[in-house]
């Protein structure tokens, strides 16, 4: 009876040495699990890190243009501010006296002149008369004869 136990013992040997050599050519389902998860880990970050490196130049453009709003903002304050005091009218009376050289009836405008100086606008040259020629000089009669007939110009002596 010894006997007729071991040859099953050597079957079942025999039985597994074919699924360990079948295990070790294949793979698991969980080392598959584990490689495909991976493969995707990789794939999403490597996409994850070529979109924040295409992102850097935009922030950097999206900040200057920021900055540039707000430079913008502030010079439209002082246009607006520098607007609305010209159609005050205390502004028009100030340019109307200083620049305009205006004055309001019952005033007397002065102009300060500065010493030594006889006249402020200076007296116009007068342009020297020059003789005008409006037609055009006439060739001599044998420039034209010989342009009609050798169709050239005639030389030049």
């Amino acid at each position: 009876m010894a006997q007729e136990e071991q040859p099953p013992k050597s079957r079942a040997k025999r039985e597994v040495k074919p699924r360990e050599d079948r295990r070790r050519g294949q793979l698991s389902g969980v080392q598959f699990m584990f490689a495909a998860i991976l493969a995707i880990g990789m794939a999403l970050g490597i996409t994850l890190s070529s979109r924040i490196a295409a992102s850097q130049p935009l922030q950097q453009f999206y900040e200057n243009v920021e900055t540039e709003i707000a430079d913008l903002r502030v010079e439209q304050g002082s246009l607006i501010a520098e607007r609305d005091y010209a159609m005050d009218d205390s502004y028009v009376e100030q340019w109307a006296r200083s620049d305009g050289k205006m004055f309001r009836p019952g005033e007397i405008l002065v102009v300060p002149v500065p010493l030594g100086v006889e006249s402020l606008a200076p007296e116009p040259t007068p342009l020297p008369m020059m003789d005008v020629e409006t037609t055009p000089p006439k060739p001599e009669s044998w420039k034209l004869w010989w342009a009609l007939f050798f169709d050239s110009p005639p030389p030049e002596f």
